[in-house]
């Protein structure tokens, strides 16, 4: 896939919801005013709708939930519910860990199959675990954890071919990744199907697969913990043989921006995007997400980054970013006791500090121009130097505003993101406040599209 002539962008422009952006790493504020909790998340489709389950992290490493969203625009995403939730003793008791959740369709059975990584707190288990539900993001009845073919089973995922058949995708630090059939009711492993062993170097885990024509797409990452690295691809004709030699897909020496494979999304016979994780070891509830659109040719794949992307409506294709208007916070306008604090990694050196909190800091930002009526992505810059979220209600030309997730950003400024209905021309006002007397973060700027 390449990258659109300006004139099929501007036809597709039409067909897009405004300006909706993906923004790379940026907090993610879902319908329940929450950031979004899916890490080592996969997606599903059903009925037009994109379905996205993951790891709830706000407790920490320790399991919490099984966390289901959803969206029909890949950009605004409502919290549906829980498919798995803490219990008081077994699998999913406390101290328990349980990553990768991924669910895939049975046609045969019409049951919704849930695989994921469980282990113990010190990692010694090494299972995978099995449970099953009627609706895609209902409940789900657990059945079991164990060793897949005895083997160990670290990172995971799942493959559904265009056959129909099932196939769990798994890494064992003792023997390698593995690609292993699954039964017809997608609930057991049957066989080995192949396998990367550990000779040569090979050592890859967090495997994503897709299916694109008559080939095979395996996407991984090396071994290096929670800390980023060169992810890698390896493509072949046939499951069982002929599989290429590992590539790099992101530009040499980013580390695949700062990201770790969890799913690749088919968008179409020849594109496809890549859904990683920003892990923060430190401070797992505040890793972030880096989705970015897949360039594919043949059996080749690049990824470039970009600060914001645009999905067109069918996903098949994506905009460059567009242009956007910076609004500097120290600029705009105070109230309550908000001033400015020093910022030496902010843009002018200087940020908006003291929103909200007992003394009711706002900052105004005033003349915002758009130069469209409709729904579009604004970027927060931000600041935000706790171990948890702060949180402000963000009001757009008059609204009662909307309550917006910062996560914790100790480096450069870190990117919220707002979808808001804006005014064609410069009559726009933005205010951001606190919100019962909790303090907001520290407002670098505002970024805002024109076009």
């Amino acid at each position: 896939m390449r990258f659109l002539s300006i004139a099929l962008t501007a036809a597709l422009s039409s067909l897009a919801t405004a300006s909706l952006q993906v923004v790379p790493g940026g907090t993610w504020t879902t319908s329940n005013s929450e950031p979004l909790q899916a890490h080592g998340a996969g997606l599903i489709q059903v009925d037009g709708v994109y379905y996205m389950v993951g790891e709830d992290k706000s407790g920490g490493s320790s399991f919490e939930n099984v966390n289901c969203y959803s969206s029909k625009d890949l950009v605004q995403w409502t919290y549906v519910g829980a498919l798995l939730s803490r219990t008081s003793s077994g699998d999913l008791g406390p101290n328990r860990v349980v990553e990768r959740p991924k669910v895939i369709y049975n046609d045969k059975t019409r049951k919704y199959v849930l695989w994921m990584h469980m282990d113990s707190s010190s990692y010694g288990e090494a299972r995978v675990a099995v449970a099953s539900g009627d609706s895609v993001c209902g409940k789900y009845t657990y059945h079991r954890s164990f060793q897949p073919l005895g083997r160990e089973s670290r990172d995971m995922g799942l493959f559904k071919d265009d056959d129909g058949k099932g196939y769990l995708l798994t890494e064992d630090r003792n023997y390698g990744l593995r690609i292993v059939a699954l039964s017809d009711d997608y609930l057991s492993p049957t066989s080995d199907v192949y396998s990367w062993k550990l000779e040569g170097g090979n050592r890859v885990e967090a495997p994503a697969m897709i299916k694109l024509g008559n080939t095979y797409f395996m996407f991984a990452s090396m071994m290096t913990g929670w800390d980023a690295n060169e992810n890698q691809y390896t493509t072949s004709t046939n499951l069982r043989s002929g599989w290429s030699g590992w590539k790099k897909f992101a530009d040499s020496g980013s580390n695949t921006y700062n990201s770790q494979t969890t799913y690749i999304l088919k968008t179409s016979e020849s594109s496809a995007i890549y859904m990683g994780d920003r892990w923060l070891k430190d401070n797992l509830q505040a890793s972030t997400y880096v989705w970015l659109p897949l360039s594919i040719s043949g059996t080749s794949v690049q990824m470039k980054n970009f600060v914001s992307w645009v999905p067109t409506s069918n996903f098949a294709n994506w905009q460059n970013p567009p242009a956007e208007t910076s609004y500097e916070a120290e600029k705009a306008t105070y109230g309550g006791k908000a001033r400015n604090v020093d910022c030496s990694v902010c843009s002018g050196k200087v940020a908006a500090g003291y929103i909200g909190g007992p003394d009711k800091g706002t900052v105004t930002f005033n003349n915002i121009r758009s130069d469209i009526d409709g729904l579009t992505t604004i970027r927060i810059k931000f600041l935000n130097g706790d171990s948890g979220p702060r949180y402000a209600n963000v009001r757009v030309n008059g609204d009662g505003g909307r309550k917006v997730a910062f996560l914790s950003a100790r480096g450069d400024p870190a990117s919220s993101t707002l979808h808001a209905n804006l005014k064609k021309g410069s009559g726009n006002t933005i205010v951001i406040e606190g919100i019962d007397n909790g303090w907001g973060p520290d407002i670098d700027r505002l970024m805002v599209p024109v076009q």
